[in-house]
């Protein structure tokens, strides 16, 4: 075992909502605690900006369009997590030696190789006083990478501390439904490096399209356990006519961005019918990935765990396992695991790799060309 670092993962994912921040203890292997788990909302005008800045990125060239109202916002982002930083570390009350710092995602085009997280790493180690690392997908993007997901090495790690906890059986499957879904097939960390690979793939929308209708179409900021939906039809023409239009990328070799999907195909349905119709349209491109990964594996032991906030949507995992005949997906807490907070604790775990020099991302979970560290390391103090 190797030095054991007091490390903070602050995550704000797509969802634009606010920041998880997470504390744990690790020396970057198969073994980790978690020490302290926080959320810190972004207030309405912040929430506002931010979905302006990305409605407006469409292309790189909007990246140089806007640059003054980025680095504005960018600074804006910073300062906010570093009164999230500052209040957790006074509630924790102890040394701090690092924190992973993943930024605000407002662009990511994974085949042109650019992805744009808002956050001043530099100036968050200045105003802290703390290593901070950033910057994670750039040298998996120079690898040849998509990008994302780089959270498998620590769905592996968590694997591995259930299997311990509750003697599950490998493999384990972790699927992630946040704005984006993805999925991750585990292994036992000894036989991690030998024979045996993690896979990992974006696999379509998470609870991106249903939060977009709930927001352009009622006062609600999301679809609260799929009642909405659950109260709603199915409109099966609609429907069958969309999973024929998308086009399902091959072997899901490639990252995905909210963009890659519109809630138009629902124009013209009730609130209730095309939460419905929407919720239906992203199980089943859900169901598709996880089926895929089945036959990766060639597995007959299908035991799901779900984290990220999509798992609190009940009627979309209703929805999900209506796909299958037999199929274990369970709510990740059920093994004394806060869903919630699966990405703040996993950046936490990446930065400890990344000041090590161990890989984060890999062939089998990013597409990169070999097995890439991480993130940007900055004491600016």
């Amino acid at each position: 075992m190797g030095k054991i670092y007091t490390s903070m993962g602050l995550m704000s994912g797509t969802s634009l909502d606010g920041i998880d921040v997470s504390i744990i203890k690790s020396d970057g292997n198969k073994e980790y605690s978690t020490e302290l788990d926080g959320y810190f909302e972004y207030d309405k005008e912040l929430v506002q900006k931010l979905l302006e800045i990305r409605d407006k990125l469409l292309n790189l060239e909007d990246l140089g369009r806007y640059f003054s109202e980025i680095k504005d916002l960018e600074r804006e982002v910073t300062l906010f997590h570093f009164k999230a930083v500052n209040e957790t570390i006074e509630k924790f009350n102890s040394n701090i030696d690092l924190i992973g710092f993943h930024g605000q995602t407002i662009f990511h085009d994974s085949k042109k190789k650019i992805s744009k997280q808002l956050g001043d790493g530099k100036l968050l180690s200045q105003l802290t006083k703390k290593k901070v690392v950033y910057n994670f997908r750039q040298n998996d993007l120079k690898n040849g990478g998509q990008g994302a997901p780089l959270a498998p090495i620590f769905h592996n790690a968590l694997a591995n501390k259930i299997h311990k906890k509750f003697n599950l059986d490998f493999p384990i499957f972790i699927l992630n439904i946040g704005g984006i879904a993805n999925i991750t097939s585990t292994v036992s960390w000894n036989n991690l490096w030998q024979s045996e690979k993690i896979y990992a793939y974006d696999i379509g929308p998470g609870n991106c399209l249903i939060d977009e209708w709930i927001r352009k179409n009622s006062k609600s900021e999301y679809d609260n356990k799929g009642s909405i939906a659950r109260s709603g039809k199915i409109d099966k023409f609609i429907l069958n006519q969309a999973l024929e239009n998308f086009n399902n990328q091959s072997q899901y070799e490639k990252s995905l961005d909210i963009k890659d999907f519109d809630i138009f195909f629902s124009k013209g349905l009730s609130l209730e019918n095309g939460a419905a119709t929407i919720t239906d349209f992203t199980a089943k491109l859900i169901s598709d990935g996880m089926s895929f990964i089945h036959r990766k594996n060639k597995s007959f032991k299908f035991r799901w765990l779900v984290c990220g906030g999509g798992r609190k949507n009940e009627y979309l995992l209703e929805c999900i396992k209506n796909n299958f005949d037999k199929i274990d997906i369970d709510p990740i807490d059920k093994y004394e695991i806060n869903g919630d907070y699966i990405e703040s604790q996993a950046f936490a775990f990446l930065a400890i790799r990344s000041v090590e020099g161990l890989p984060i991302s890999f062939p089998s979970t990013t597409r990169c060309n070999e097995a890439s560290t991480g993130g940007i390391s900055v004491e600016n103090f």
